[in-house]
């Protein structure tokens, strides 16, 4: 982390290892020790020097600005040494400025490095949450290849409520979860670990697709609204977009149940085919209040070389200066490379400059390629039905 090679780079710093921005200050006191000894009487430069520890505040830490501020004393006492007025009440009122500034830098110093420490601190800890609550995705998974990438709008942020999850099950098939929580905040982001931790606790035991949507739309309604009174739960809505996926590893196809979320998109060379549900249902939190009993499952092709792009709203509805929304189902198909990091390399980049680096919405994609080399079902796996 370039944070935490500027804070131990300040904090490690030794006299033999100055930074190559230590010249500006010491070159500033050298010039103005010379300059002044050498000009006329009248002439004085050494307020100048009150310049060096306030430069070396900017790059450096306590102990550099201390010595700068040093330097800048004793130039001073030099100064008025060889111009025989040391003894005056300019110089030692100047001198007396210098320690007084070089005293109230080295503070400054110290109380930034000290909260620079407490940053550090408090993203490591959201860091940690982070790897926690949104696991990274597994690389390979049968003959899928797996890459996740997330970019949280808020520039300091770690989580927020797009989110992504995947779960080998126990018959040859991987399940996939992509989805986008209402809301904002620490509230979305309590939301995303409970979703989470109901579709990790049950993707892989759950028998069936529907079986599973079922048992994470019960637990969100469940867990969201366990402590609100009847009137909180008539006027409090949360929810989440999202889609299931189930992949088996010897049927060239992927199953998935859409609620409410945008369509998986399969790059099939530079053909880019949208995997759109005929029956697209209400998000997750949303279903069992609307007496919702079961769920339809959509099964499309899904063959070897074939790219599945999983992506939230905050990719596809992401705003240039002049309000136009990414062109992701054009810019997609221009990048087929076989690696789906460097695909999604590829799309952050495109995506940020695009714009101009400040995203209004946390956006969160998927890249699932099936290597080829996959056989077709055999029925003495024993792999369940997702339907």
């Amino acid at each position: 982390m370039a944070f935490r090679a500027r804070l131990d780079a300040r904090r490690s710093w030794q006299p033999g290892h100055a930074p190559a921005l230590v010249v500006i200050p010491l070159g500033l006191i050298i010039t103005v020790c010379v300059v002044d000894v050498l000009s006329p009487p009248h002439i004085h430069l050494g307020p100048l020097l009150v310049a060096a520890p306030a430069i070396t505040v900017a790059f450096a830490g306590a102990r550099m600005t201390a010595l700068m501020g040093a330097l800048a004393v004793a130039a001073q006492v030099l100064i008025g040494a060889l111009r025989g007025v040391s003894d005056t009440a300019n110089v030692q009122a100047q001198i007396a400025a210098l320690i007084v500034v070089s005293a109230v830098c080295v503070i400054v110093c110290v109380v930034r490095d000290r909260h620079e420490r407490q940053l550090y601190q408090v993203r490591s800890v959201a860091e940690a949450a982070q790897n926690v609550l949104l696991r990274p995705l597994p690389a390979r998974s049968g003959p899928l290849w797996i890459a996740g990438l997330y970019i949280p709008a808020e520039e300091e942020a770690e989580l927020g409520g797009d989110l992504y999850a995947a779960a080998r099950t126990a018959h040859h098939s991987t399940r996939i979860l992509i989805g986008d929580v209402r809301g904002s905040g620490l509230g979305a982001i309590s939301n995303t670990a409970l979703l989470l931790g109901a579709f990790r606790a049950a993707a892989h035991r759950q028998a069936t697709l529907p079986r599973l949507a079922i048992h994470l739309d019960a637990a969100f309604r469940w867990d969201a609204s366990q402590w609100r009174s009847p009137a909180e739960q008539e006027t409090t809505e949360d929810f989440a977009t999202a889609v299931l996926l189930d992949i088996p590893d010897h049927d060239p196809v992927v199953h998935l149940i859409s609620c409410g979320h945008p369509p998986p998109l399969i790059l099939r060379g530079h053909r880019l085919i949208p995997l759109v549900a005929e029956a697209s249902h209400l998000p997750i939190g949303l279903g069992g209040a609307f007496g919702i009993a079961d769920y339809t499952v959509q099964t499309f092709p899904f063959e070897a070389g074939d790219l599945l792009l999983l992506y939230t709203d905050g990719v596809i509805e992401a705003r240039n200066a002049d309000g136009h929304f990414y062109p992701f189902t054009e810019r997609a198909p221009q990048w087929t490379t076989e690696d789906p990091n460097e695909l999604l390399r590829h799309l952050q980049d495109d995506l940020l400059a695009h714009v101009h680096g400040h995203l209004d919405d946390d956006a969160a994609v998927v890249a699932i390629r099936r290597l080829p080399g996959s056989r077709p079902g055999n029925p003495e796996l024993g792999l369940l039905d997702p339907r």
